[in-house]
């Protein structure tokens, strides 16, 4: 999804003369609210957090506290990366003839979007730091389908992402130990563990609801 976007992100930003930052990645949590201190050093443990970028282009300011917000132009920025990732989902996503015959293709992303949603909404309760900085999501009142799925499929791998950091940590690990641990009985032991910490969320869902979300993700192009 985000590989697919990729170049017409860029494109905006060099139209803009900036360089892509935590705004690209965060969009659909920041255009809602702040992101305290919390959130953000969870969601960015594997990449340092590093905002000199982002203060210099004058894409955010940070509180005394540790809370980062959007300027004007890194809403404006935000706003136009969620548009660019939604539409090029819908172009992806809508394959024409003959895939639109054996494929879902647009008419399945309302409801596949209503059912991530539901996650959202249940994650609030089992959630780490960074899924509650990014969730509720923002969306636009006209959203299309796609947007609304991009945009509430990026909030929701912060779920897993949430699980996974306080298994490595529950287990003794540093984000670097974790980064260079290879395939072994120890990974197998977090992964599992991560599997127990996100699975609450789905229990939102029934089984019929879940195998519909799966599959219907997966039948996308």
């Amino acid at each position: 999804m985000r590989s697919g976007s990729r170049d017409r992100v860029r494109a905006l930003y060099a139209e803009r003369g900036l360089r892509p930052g935590f705004e690209s990645s965060f969009y659909f949590g920041l255009l809602a609210r702040p992101m305290p201190a919390d959130g953000f050093a969870a969601a960015t443990v594997y990449g340092g957090g590093d905002m000199t970028a982002e203060l210099e282009q004058g894409i955010a300011v940070v509180d005394d506290d540790g809370t980062w917000r959007l300027t004007g132009l890194g809403r404006d920025i935000a706003m136009a990366v969620q548009r660019v990732v939604g539409e090029a989902a819908a172009q992806r996503w809508d394959p024409g003839p003959p895939l639109d015959a054996m494929l879902p293709g647009p008419a399945a992303l309302p409801r596949l979007a209503d059912l991530v949603g539901r996650l959202l909404e249940a994650g609030q309760a089992t959630g780490g730091p960074a899924f509650r900085a990014l969730a509720p999501v923002y969306e636009p009142v006209d959203a299309s389908p796609a947007v609304r799925l991009t945009t509430r499929l990026g909030a929701l791998r912060h779920h897993r992402a949430d699980a996974h950091r306080a298994a490595w940590q529950a287990a003794g690990l540093t984000v670097g130990q974790i980064t260079a641990l290879p395939a072994g009985p120890e990974r197998r032991t977090i992964d599992d563990e991560t599997d127990r910490r996100d699975e609450p969320i789905y229990q939102a869902l029934d089984r019929e609801e879940r195998v519909e979300l799966l599959a219907g993700l997966g039948a996308l192009p």
